[in-house]
């Protein structure tokens, strides 16, 4: 068992250090620079009114819930997530469940906004759907995926976050760590 241990710690440290962030070219960022300037780019926003959204399915949506309340809360930006039972369904049984995410985005999100759009394996079609729905409004977009690095989410953000691996649990807890830093280095960075 503890070897299992001492692997599963290992592999997740170095998970951390091999996090990829690329732009909306698809240019390589370091990453304290894809942090830096996502930051930058959320600051820049609520001066304007605009709001974060954050969508995600299964532990992705408890992670965007959790982050928009976080965000809010703690930080004083607007934020809201898309993952309200009833919005769910409802969407989903009139629309299809590829449209939970779009017809919402569709109509709550405004120009300037920021999406963070969360999930493990980027293949997603109703994530998908969201990122072009919140592009289509003027968005700006910040992804979090893993798994395959060619997966398609990992490629649509001005600001792309991926976790190289393959098991949900570390790519999960990655991606909210990174959700984490951003706000963390915003509230830390208040006066500047």
């Amino acid at each position: 068992m503890q070897d299992f241990i001492k692997q599963y710690h290992n592999n997740f440290k170095n998970l951390i250090d091999s996090i990829k962030v690329t732009d909306i070219q698809g240019r390589d960022l370091h990453f304290y620079y894809g942090i830096e300037s996502t930051c930058s780019l959320i600051k820049s926003r609520p001066n304007n009114g605009n709001k974060l959204i954050f969508i995600g399915n299964g532990g992705s949506a408890a992670i965007a819930s959790h982050m928009a309340i976080d965000f809010w809360k703690n930080g004083g930006i607007k934020a809201i997530s898309f993952n309200d039972g009833s919005l769910l369904t409802c969407v989903g049984n009139d629309f299809g469940y590829r449209h939970i995410f779009e017809k919402p985005i569709e109509m709550f999100a405004e120009k300037g906004d920021t999406l963070f759009a969360i999930s493990s394996s980027g293949k997603s079609e109703n994530i998908l759907r969201g990122v072009d729905a919140a592009r289509r409004q003027g968005c700006n977009i910040v992804s979090l995926s893993g798994f395959d690095s060619d997966n398609p989410l990992s490629v649509k953000g001005n600001f792309n976050f991926y976790a190289p691996m393959s098991e949900y649990g570390p790519v999960e807890v990655v991606h909210q760590y990174i959700c984490h830093c951003i706000l963390d280095v915003i509230m830390s960075n208040r006066n500047g």
